[in-house]
Parts: structure tokens; sequence; C-alpha cells
């Protein structure tokens, strides 16, 4: 089962943390809020992403199944 990674938008307040914690897919535009890219997680990484969204501190970050 693939994943991808995806933002509540309404939550972010551009804490930063996950572009910190998972830098492979996210970055930071000039404002401070997350650019995910939308490529699908690999298994390699999909502890890494895993961590980023559990260490989200206003929960905005989601790791959620690929639409096929």
């Amino acid at each position: 089962m693939s994943k991808t990674l995806s933002i509540d938008w309404i939550r972010c307040d551009a804490h930063g943390l996950c572009a910190e914690l998972f830098p492979e897919r996210i970055s930071l535009d000039e404002w401070g809020y997350p650019i995910i890219d939308a490529k699908e997680i690999t298994p390699q990484l999909r502890g890494h992403a895993a961590r980023a969204v559990a260490q989200c501190p206003l929960l905005a970050l989601r790791l959620e199944r690929a639409a096929a």
C-alpha cells in the first residue's frame, strides 16, 4: 500500500518542524509553510515520514493512502 503526505492548511501554523524531520520530501516556502513533494513515500522513508507526522505540533501533517 503506497502512502503520500498531505497538509491540513487550516491547522498548519508554519512551525517548520516537519521540514527539519523529513527534508527528503518537505521544504519550506518563504513564510515557513511546508512545500511537500507529491511523490509516493517509499517504504525506506516511511519511518521518517511517520515521525514527522507524529511530531507536528498542530497535527496538520498526515500520511495517507495514495490515490490509485
